[in-house]
């Protein structure tokens, strides 16, 4: 029976996952982790839950030992538009973090699995369907630190036989998580405007293609990844995946058809916008298609369907 690890599991993707993870392996199998923990969590109801700095080995080596623990799954980062606020900190949580955390599992024979992101990738790189293998010079200090993470992590498989595995993912949009300081969170502010103000102003300009996913494939990316046979991944530090791309005025056109007085304003901010402008337009997933089946089950019309209906019922 796999003993998970989750750091940074109180973000964006963390409280997601660690519901989903537990309703498939266990309550008491699913250690979710963070550096602080807010007594009335409601994670703190349905199984362990561990406060753990991943800037310290001796912690991280503590609940491994505590829980035997079997594998990782180290979110903890700093993302892309906080980063830029305070990069020597997004340097030392990223990489320094992660270090801890491979060197953790090269000591207790675990396997880690990393989430990297599209802002590996820089405006040099491709801008459609961007490869999975091509030019990686990202402009952020947090795209710099993932490009760093996954050769880390590559080097770890290779030199050290931890089994690593990663997936570069688009930009995230969740009815639970609340944004993370993410360039790509427009997309998820948008629906919580539409529904209280029926109006929302984009910090992010008309015309800007991204890559996007609904939180529930990106949760099921995990663990298909995870449990992917490890002999058919050429790939493993990481891996493109996408669902949908769109600009804001079309993902606004979409939200009109279930709110028809919604209107769209752009308030655009020149530091997120130039680093949206650095990121591909769409991606190639073909092979996480080929390598461990990967295929969405989300488009844009079904998302924004759900991440509506959801809204509605939590009272937004």
């Amino acid at each position: 029976m796999k003993k998970i690890l989750i750091t940074g599991a109180l973000g964006q993707i963390g409280t997601d996952l660690t519901v989903y993870m537990r309703e498939r392996y266990g309550d008491e199998n699913v250690i979710p982790s963070s550096r602080t923990i807010p007594d009335d969590h409601f994670l703190l109801k349905k199984g362990p839950v561990e406060k753990v700095d991943v800037l310290s080995r001796a912690a991280l080596e503590r609940v491994v030992k505590e829980y035997s623990i079997t594998h990782i799954i180290h979110l903890a980062a700093i993302l892309s538009a906080k980063g830029e606020e305070n990069p020597q900190m997004a340097w030392d949580i990223n990489m320094n973090g992660l270090l801890n955390v491979l060197e953790v599992a090269r000591e207790n024979d675990l396997a880690v699995l990393t989430p990297s992101s599209i802002a590996v990738f820089g405006p040099d790189t491709p801008k459609e369907e961007t490869p999975q293998d091509t030019i990686m010079r990202p402009t952020t200090i947090y795209g710099i630190s993932k490009v760093s993470g996954e050769l880390l992590a590559d080097y770890y498989y290779e030199r050290f036989g931890v089994d690593t595995r990663g997936i570069r993912f688009p930009g995230l949009i969740s009815s639970e998580a609340k944004p993370g300081g993410g360039t790509t969170d427009y997309a998820v502010h948008i629906f919580y405007e539409a529904l209280k103000n029926k109006h929302y102003k984009s910090f992010i300009d008309k015309g800007t293609y991204m890559d996007m996913m609904y939180m529930p494939d990106a949760l099921r990316a995990i663990v298909e990844l995870l449990e992917a046979d490890p002999e058919k991944l050429i790939h493993r530090n990481a891996f493109n995946i996408t669902a949908m791309s769109f600009d804001p005025e079309e993902l606004a056109d979409e939200i009109k058809k279930h709110i028809p007085e919604f209107t769209l304003a752009y308030d655009v901010n020149p530091g997120v916008q130039k680093i949206a402008e650095s990121w591909p337009n769409s991606l190639d997933d073909s092979e996480a298609r080929k390598q461990w089946g990967w295929k969405p089950e989300y488009g844009i019309e079904s998302m924004v369907s759900d991440m509506i209906e959801k809204l509605k019922k939590k009272g937004v």
